[in-house]
């Protein structure tokens, strides 16, 4: 078999044409803090979430009603943020995806927080 022949990289073309882009640093700083306010959101909506979550639990309401209302919360929770942020429509999947998450695992943890600590 042949062998390939190895290339070195100082003279490799693509290697010495290869720059960076340039970094904005101010959008860069625009989109952190947009993601910002949209966690405080979230970190709000789950506080309610919760809450809600716990009222309907010592109501002696099954449970399942809670989850239900609280995970249409969380269905309404995007629509929720682009309606009060207007720089949403910067964020990617993966913004979208992490805000859907904190609020999942945060609802799930204050609601049982609240269901054991509070009589």
């Amino acid at each position: 078999m042949a062998k390939k022949a190895k290339r070195r990289l100082e003279e490799d073309e693509e290697y010495k044409s290869f720059q960076f882009p340039e970094f904005d640093d101010q959008k860069f700083l625009d989109h952190e803090f947009e993601q910002t306010y949209a966690t405080a959101i979230a970190f709000g909506l789950v506080g309610l979430m919760a809450v809600a979550s716990y009222l309907v639990d010592r109501a002696q309401v099954p449970a399942i009603l809670a989850v239900f209302a609280a995970l249409a919360i969380l269905v309404a929770a995007p629509f929720l943020i682009q309606r009060v942020r207007p720089l949403s429509s910067d964020y990617t999947k993966g913004d979208w995806a992490g805000l859907i998450v904190i609020m999942l695992f945060g609802w799930l943890g204050l609601w049982f927080v609240l269901l054991n600590v509070l009589p």
